[in-house]
């Protein structure tokens, strides 16, 4: 149940025996149904997830209109660090796209991964860092980058999703209606074609 988790973890830090015991009794497997949130805002996030299976969006809520600005699937860490690390209100959601299987470990708990994994806290910054980057990246190009330059992005970030998901997520994503979507795409296969 935690292969992918220790795998993607050495990857970065070596572990003990020990070590794979602890986080095997740390993270918690979770199910959450498609559509079903991992946070909501206003809730304080109170855990960090990888994710076994599935599809998860982040978004906002702006005068009322939900604004996708990223995914994140398997093998990937998700939360929003930053109600996690202050245990403060969220002001972004995660929801579910399809029924999916995460690990998740609290606050407390990631304090004793770190206290008591060789390396966990260095682990832990190089995943906040990857995850806190992703999601500033994708925030900036949310309000700086035209939708053309959205939906490359998305293409190239994100090639293993796009089949999964709804349409009016990768609209949203890319800022446009979903049938604006369509006439996107046809105006990069063209430009490619030449």
């Amino acid at each position: 149940m935690h292969f992918e988790l220790i795998n993607h973890i050495k990857q970065v830090v070596s572990l003990t025996g020990n070590d794979v015991v602890l986080i095997k009794r740390l993270f918690q497997f979770t199910e959450i149904k498609k559509n079903d949130y991992f946070l909501q805002e206003g809730q304080i996030c109170r855990q960090v997830a990888f994710v076994k299976k599935g599809i998860f969006r982040y978004f906002i809520n702006e005068d009322g209109e939900e604004k996708t600005f990223s995914f994140s699937s398997e093998n990937r860490f998700m939360s929003n660090y930053e109600s996690f690390i202050p245990q403060t209100a969220s002001f972004q959601s995660i929801q579910a796209l399809e029924n999916s299987e995460i690990l998740t470990i609290s606050h407390s708990d990631l304090e004793q991964f770190y206290l008591k994994i060789d390396k966990g806290e260095r682990f832990g910054r190089i995943a906040i860092e990857q995850i806190f980057i992703q999601l500033l990246q994708d925030l900036k190009s949310f309000y700086t980058d035209n939708e053309q330059q959205r939906y490359e992005k998305f293409i190239a970030k994100y090639p293993d999703i796009q089949q999964r998901i709804p349409q009016y997520h990768i609209a949203s994503y890319v800022g446009v209606k979903p049938q604006s979507l369509s006439r996107i795409r046809k105006r990069i296969i063209r430009y490619s074609i030449y």
